[in-house]
């Protein structure tokens, strides 16, 4: 919850006495002159010791308070420098008591208008913006600090808390002073919020004077004189009971109770979502306990368990929680067995050109020396075996793949189990051990499956085409080719779709201004490509027939993986292409798109230099008896090798399933808990990480906290009362006085200085006319103003500038307040820095003030020399200086 804060505005003339009344001790410097040069950040907290601690100072405690004030002195002339200087960079300062509630108060500098010592020319504009950035904040209350014996009107504080609140909620006004007020004066209109209203009103306080604080008088004391004062007063004696510091104190206190009761509704949900969001991790550990003998042993049992379960649940793909951001160990395994391991078989299918050469080989060295009428067996069953034994590879990769699987599996099934670092160790360990020994033994029994299909060739296998239909079905394959590449319509069957999804084009699109992404659909004859996946608009049709594919690398400016389709014919595949480079996303992307078209009978392309022992390309021109024989032992490879292919890739899965899932997960179900009782002492296994213990502790306490907070909520809730905002006040006061003008406006000038001098009507009833001066009189002409003049060096054109006279003949103006006299005080009477209490929880307040009145006074003077002349029509006692 953000803290509300109490910022005091103070005028220049105002010094440090109004946090120290907060703390009711006396710890803040004093002094002539601009006395506050850096922010001061005040937090008070409740507690039972009383002492003081700086942030620059960490670990110090100020017990003297002494000590404080001095401290503070010598950290701003660290930072500033003696003579003066200003600086934006704060002093935080905490003070713990038991006399003071958690207050968050931020003293800033008064504002000044001329630059002395080592201050810059645009102090006013520094300062002034170092304001800004604290009472900008709209959890923070902002105390306009004015002294009574100086022009409402004019107050510096009043305009900088108009201009960031203008709605007047966060405006509370202090009147200071009002001791120091001439004789039969009073400022009752003012603090009745009767003249230049403000909606929160405001507060009159009393201050120790200089002459009081050099006779050591405490503030207790000057809080009971300030209470006497407002008691015997006869012009404040109705108004008593809101005025002083302690009143101050408790609308300080409603308005940070209002604060936290507009706020608690957020902040509880807030709470509750917290709570919430702990709440599963926090169930686990709210029955620990520590000292209990058969902890150890249950949560042994508890988590291999667990272990068990995640690891199945990984595998067989069961349970409630899915995982939708990768796949699982199981899945994975999945796409290993059917997608993967036929891929790597048919990548290592045999080259063409290089298969036949092996088959004439075999023929003529068979027939040796002779000439052979019949095509002989043995040719066949020497080429079969060879291509058999190449299985071995790809069966022994699965498994390779298969078991790294399951390794990452169990690890991320035992990070449950970090908790004990141990015991996780000693988990994984075992678990590898076992799955490494399970290794050996399915890898023997792949290897022996290849080994028996190698030792019987079952040529009275059903699915055999057998010696006498090699040849037509050769005839048939040939006839296929040819009406696939006329494009002629083909039976639904051979329709099915193997794959969809989005490639992008990348060569094509290289030619017209950037790579495309189309819908692809591929089926066992052709791959055709969409617009979008609704395949309403196909843009092409590309046959399968004498395709390729291979692999495309990787440029260093492209994210994508590519991989390309080629006719092996040296024809252009689409248009006037000779490849059709196809981008996806990942490399798992590809080697599936790959996989989808081995099984539309697309391989891929094995580059293979063909060079006879002497260096020189043979050209096998065969007479027309050994180029049928090589087609029909052809024809019956390929037949008796897709009978083997499948049988393999039906047999593997299984083997692997059976010998090293399966027997994984029985282990761990039935055999790792005991091997871990055997392996490693109990205690040690289960010892707890420092991280773990100081996390659980945290939880605990967090939703302890969380729980007592709620309490506190409800509790507020139903204690406190929240009172309204007060009714919005005509301000038009200060609008006005910050949109004048430097020279008067042509309609409020006098038109003539013999005519008599109007004064705008007042809620007291009509002015009397009052007749210009003559010349022997020393006043000037108060309310006509011919331009802006440069600043009076001395009181004897203190009238240059004089505040200008609004004509307002409608209503009475609310910028007049009723106080008698606004000279200014004597200085030996002079009073200090401003008493303003706060309490409550955090709440942040900047302190303003008016300009300084010395022309004000001649004006007084002014005004009585007219009263001399023409008593008559003059109202008496005319607070003039507020004009």
């Amino acid at each position: 919850m953000k803290s509300c804060h109490l910022f005091i505005l103070p005028n220049q003339d105002i010094k440090n006495e109004q946090p120290s009344k907060v703390f009711i001790r006396d710890f803040l410097p004093r002094g002539s002159g601009i006395v506050t040069r850096r922010p001061l950040v005040l937090q008070l907290v409740t507690s039972k010791a009383e002492y003081a601690e700086f942030l620059h100072c960490k670990g110090k405690k100020f017990t003297d308070f002494d000590e404080v004030r001095h401290e503070i002195e010598a950290e701003t002339d660290r930072v500033t420098g003696i003579n003066k200087g200003i600086s934006s960079i704060p002093i935080n300062l905490r003070v713990y008591s038991p006399h003071v509630l958690n207050l968050t108060l931020i003293d800033l500098p008064g504002i000044t208008k001329v630059p002395v010592g080592d201050q810059p020319p645009d102090i006013e504009y520094q300062i002034r913006e170092m304001i800004m950035q604290f009472i900008t904040r709209e959890n923070c209350l902002i105390l306009a600090v004015t002294p009574a014996n100086t022009d409402l009107a004019n107050s510096d504080a009043l305009k900088l808390a108009k201009e960031v609140d203008p709605q007047g909620l966060r405006t509370i006004g202090v009147i200071t002073k009002l001791d120091l007020m001439d004789e039969g004066t009073d400022a009752r209109d003012v603090l009745e919020n009767k003249l230049l209203p403000l909606r929160r009103g405001y507060v009159g306080v009393v201050n120790r004077s200089q002459k009081d604080i050099d006779g050591k008088k405490d503030i207790k004391a000057a809080m009971l004189a300030e209470r006497k004062f407002f008691l015997s007063h006869p012009g404040y004696r109705h108004l008593a009971d809101r005025m002083g510091t302690p009143h101050l104190q408790k609308v300080l206190n409603q308005q940070l109770t209002n604060h936290i009761r507009d706020t608690l509704p957020n902040f509880r949900n807030k709470l509750q979502g917290q709570l919430l969001s702990i709440e599963h991790e926090v169930e686990a550990y709210k029955n620990f306990k520590p000292e209990d003998p058969t902890r150890k042993t249950k949560a042994l049992l508890q988590m291999v368990q667990q272990f068990a379960v995640d690891f199945e649940k990984r595998i067989e793909g069961s349970g409630d929680q899915v995982d939708t951001l990768e796949l699982s160990g199981g899945a994975k395994i999945n796409r290993i067995f059917h997608e993967r391991f036929p891929f790597e078989i048919v990548k290592m299918e045999f080259n063409e050109k290089e298969l036949r050469r092996e088959i004439s080989y075999a023929i003529k060295n068979i027939h040796g020396i002779r000439t052979g009428l019949f095509t002989p067996d043995m040719a066949f069953e020497a080429i079969v075996k060879k291509q058999i034994v190449k299985l071995k590879g790809p069966s022994l990769k699965s498994v390779d793949l298969v078991i790294q699987e399951l390794i990452n599996t169990v690890k991320k099934c035992t990070k449950k189990l970090a908790n004990f670092p141990r015991l996780c160790e000693e988990t994984e360990r075992i678990v590898a051990n076992h799955i490494r020994e399970r290794e050996g033994k399915t890898k023997d029994q792949v290897l022996l499956l290849i080994d028996i299909q190698v030792s019987y060739i079952n040529t009275n296998h059903e699915d055999f085409i057998g010696f006498a239909n090699a040849q037509q079905r050769s005839s048939q394959v040939h006839k296929k080719t040819t009406i696939g590449n006329q494009g002629t319509n083909l039976p639904p069957s051979r329709q099915i779709v193997i794959r969809k999804g989005w490639l992008t084009i990348s060569n094509i699109g290289i030619m017209k201004g950037g790579s495309k992404g189309y819908w692809f659909v591929l089926t066992a004859e052709s791959l055709s490509w969409y617009k979008d996946d609704e395949e309403k608009e196909k843009k092409y049709m590309l046959p399968l027939d004498n395709l390729k594919v291979r692999d495309v690398e990787k440029s260093f400016m492209s994210s994508k993986h590519i991989f390309a389709l080629f006719n092996t014919e040296q024809r252009n595949v689409y248009k006037d292409y000779r490849f059709l480079e196809l981008a996806c996303d990942s490399q798992e992307d590809v080697d599936s798109w790959k996989a989808s078209l081995l099984r539309a009978g697309v391989y891929p392309d094995k580059s293979s230099t063909e060079n006879d022992e002497n260096g020189q390309a043979e050209n096998f021109s065969m007479d027309p008896q050994l180029e049928r024989q090589v087609e029909t032992i052809r024809n019956l490879v390929d037949s008796y090798m897709s009978i083997i292919n499948k049988c393999i890739r039906d047999l593997i899965p299984k083997t692997i399933m059976h010998l090293m899932i399966n027997n994984v997960k029985d282990f761990i179900n039935s055999e790792l808990l005991a091997q871990l009782y055997s392996s490693e002492d109990q205690n040690t296994l289960m010892e707890e990480s420092a991280e773990q213990a100081q996390r659980r502790d945290e939880m605990l306490r967090m939703y302890q906290a969380l729980k007592e907070a709620l309490v506190i909520i409800g509790d507020i809730n139903t204690a406190t009362v929240s009172t309204p905002a007060p009714p919005p006040v005509d301000d038009s006061w200060i609008q006005h006085s910050r949109r004048s003008p430097p020279p008067s406006p042509t309609t409020q000038r006098r038109p003539t200085l013999s005519a008599p001098l109007a004064r705008p009507a007042s809620g007291r009833g009509p002015a009397p006319a009052v007749p210009s001066p003559g010349p022997h009189s020393g006043a000037p002409p108060v309310p006509f103003r011919p331009g802006p003049l440069p600043p009076f060096p001395n009181s004897s054109d203190a009238f240059g500038a004089p505040p200008q006279v609004p004509s307002r003949p409608t209503r009475a103006p609310p910028s007049v307040p009723r106080m008698k006299s606004l000279r200014q005080p004597r200085a030996q009477t002079k009073s200090s820095h401003d008493d303003i209490a706060k309490e409550s929880v955090h709440y942040r307040l900047p302190i303003l003030g008016p300009r300084t009145a010395a022309f004000h006074g001649l004006l007084s003077d002014a005004y009585k020399t007219l009263e001399a002349m023409q008593p008559s029509s003059l109202p008496k006692k005319e607070p003039m200086g507020k004009r």
